[in-house]
């Protein structure tokens, strides 16, 4: 909703302030279907250069999360501690029934609980992995660590892609605004001899290329770039909680202490409370 506020406040405030203090859109409505053509084509063409198919169709879809915003949400983060808990506590307590869980998530009771993380694979294979990893009997649970440590580095790097991808776009358009500019510079300066009321117009539609360039860039382009990136980095908290139950995990400290360190680690704004946590693991013992 956020978003597309945003959006309807910029086009409103610029378009309605050039309006009110006298401007036509004659010539603005006129030149811009050309202007836009080059400029977002040039972009546009620029991106598919710059990028392979996967990055631009992650790209597109992380273009959603300007308007849906976090896919995480405080019941999210507060399942996902519940769900590490009973894995670490049967881990502990039947690890040959732990291995049933993580070697087929899809089917797991436990992690039927809570669909919304069972069918991120992001998630569940960190999980899994992970458990699957320090059940090997690792001389030092450093290394586990460190190998979880460089697999969230990766997925990071490769998260934030789009975002990169976008605001080297940004970057790009008023440039691309100004090619278009002097593309109608050109045309203008072969019809130099028409009148002067004629010749405004084409300069006036001329420069429709560097506002659009600009207002592109600054406008839009990167301000998706700016929330693809602030989106991305918040979610990125729900597998970065899991990294800290699990490492706590490694070091065998009791799971409501593994749970807590996650919980602590959490977001101020989707932190589930202690009291709240509390009473759902006792009922989550309760049930076992």
């Amino acid at each position: 909703m956020g978003g597309i506020i945003g959006i309807i406040v910029i086009f409103s405030m610029v378009f309605g302030g050039y309006i009110l203090a006298g401007g036509k859109m004659d010539i603005i409505l006129y030149s811009l279907p050309y202007e836009m053509m080059i400029i977002m084509g040039a972009a546009v063409g620029a991106f598919l250069i710059a990028n392979d198919m996967s990055v631009v169709k992650h790209t597109i879809k992380d273009m959603g999360k300007v308007f849906k915003g976090n896919k995480w949400k405080k019941q999210d983060y507060q399942d996902l501690l519940c769900l590490l808990y009973s894995l670490i506590r049967i881990g502990r307590e039947n690890p040959v029934d732990l291995e049933t869980h993580i070697e087929e998530p899809d089917s797991s009771a436990i992690f039927g609980k809570y669909p919304k993380i069972q069918k991120d694979k992001i998630a569940v294979g960190l999980i899994c992995d992970t458990l699957r990893s320090a059940s090997m009997n690792y001389d030092d649970p450093h290394q586990v660590e460190e190998v979880l440590e460089k697999r969230m580095e990766e997925h990071a790097t490769h998260s934030l892609h789009s975002s990169h991808a976008l605001q080297i776009m940004a970057d790009g358009l008023p440039a691309l605004g100004i090619v278009a500019a002097v593309l109608g510079i050109i045309k203008t300066m072969s019809s130099i001899d028409k009148p002067p009321a004629v010749l405004g117009g084409m300069i006036g539609g001329a420069l429709v290329g560097t506002f659009l360039g600009v207002f592109l860039a600054y406008g839009l382009v990167g301000p998706f770039s700016t929330k693809v990136q602030a989106v991305t980095e918040e979610d990125n908290h729900f597998y970065n909680l899991i990294r800290e139950v699990l490492v706590a995990n490694l070091y065998n400290h009791a799971p409501n202490i593994c749970v807590e360190v996650g919980r602590q680690n959490t977001p101020g704004r989707v932190r589930p409370s202690f009291n709240d946590l509390e009473i759902i693991i006792k009922e989550l013992k309760a049930a076992a």
